[in-house]
């Protein structure tokens, strides 16, 4: 009789509404990879918003592996669930949504069976996460020009017209620009400091090569296991002539413009306007007059290819 194989567990999460909706499509050949992986799954869809981090909770004790595909809200629902829980399971994402923002970081897969290939062969690496104000995010926190996008488009057209759908609206929220008058704070372990207070149209705390599929920051000034967040922030350009060097410097990702700052820290303390929105990894967020942001170095461990090591 030959020796029975003991199978590890996954729980795979699929938002079914998320991006051109191909995950759905494609559910028996990422169960094949699954099981020639030797994983013995359990899958359930999302129907709403939270449903994510609700079946996290609620199924995800004694998972290996706890996976989903769909966006990058989709991704960051599992990873509050399994930090909010204390899970000790790795985490295997299929990047399915419109922009995928953080699988660009990462280097995953956007074809979706190579994506669940990757988890069922692949190597967990441990990942920086952020938590603002108490909940997580896996790769960015903004506020600002370009930050309402990710929710105000509507899912239909996301799913029609992909990441031109960011473009377009981008472009409308160019023309309503408000400056926003903010204070940041930073804690490197010591004492407090004051480093930045002025009027900026856009500002983000993220551990990403890409944000909303718009801005850019080159791969030699982000590491995504060092302990730091990087913070951007953007200042009202004066004339045409501060508005290209701009443009420039977030589109090619050089941060090369006197209307941006642009440095890095384990702690980020933010004092803004009453009434400031957020998005967290493009979900809206509700901020405060006062916002922590704190690296959780290592917080979560991600399945990447193996040829992958975030360097």
């Amino acid at each position: 009789m030959s020796e029975k194989i003991k199978r590890k567990k996954m729980l795979f999460i699929l938002n079914p509404r998320a991006g051109t909706m191909l995950a759905s499509k494609y559910l028996a050949e990422i169960l094949a990879e699954f099981e020639k992986g030797g994983y013995i799954t359990t899958v359930l869809l999302t129907g709403k918003r939270g449903d994510g981090k609700t079946f996290t909770m609620e199924y995800g004790e004694g998972m290996d592996v706890i996976a989903c595909a769909g966006g990058d809200g989709t991704l960051n629902e599992i990873i509050d669930g399994v930090l909010d829980a204390n899970l000790k399971c790795k985490i295997g994402y299929i990047p399915s949504g419109s922009t995928n923002d953080f699988a660009t970081s990462v280097g995953l897969s956007k074809n979706i069976v190579e994506a669940a290939k990757n988890i069922a062969n692949g190597v967990p690496r441990p990942l920086d996460i952020g938590r603002f104000n108490g909940r997580y995010f896996s790769y960015v926190a903004s506020f600002g020009a370009f930050t309402s996008i990710s929710y105000k488009v509507p899912q239909t057209l996301k799913n029609i017209l992909g990441h031109a759908a960011y473009i377009l609206q981008g472009a409308t929220e160019v023309l309503n620009i408000k400056s926003i008058h903010t204070k940041v704070f930073v804690d490197e372990g010591t004492v407090e400091q004051t480093i930045l207070e002025d009027d900026y149209i856009f500002g983000a705390i993220c551990n990403s090569k890409s944000v909303a599929g718009i801005v850019t920051i080159k791969s030699d000034d982000v590491y995504m296991n060092d302990g730091r967040m990087e913070l951007i922030l953007v200042r009202r350009p004066k004339n045409i002539i501060e508005l290209n060097q701009t443009t420039t410097a977030i589109l090619t990702g050089t941060m090369n413009s006197d209307c941006i700052n642009f440095l890095s820290a384990k702690k980020i303390r933010i004092e803004i306007e009453e009434g400031t929105h957020w998005t967290l990894d493009g979900e809206f967020e509700k901020g405060d007059t006062n916002n922590e942001i704190v690296t959780i170095h290592g917080g979560i461990e991600i399945i990447l290819p193996q040829n992958n090591n975030l360097d």
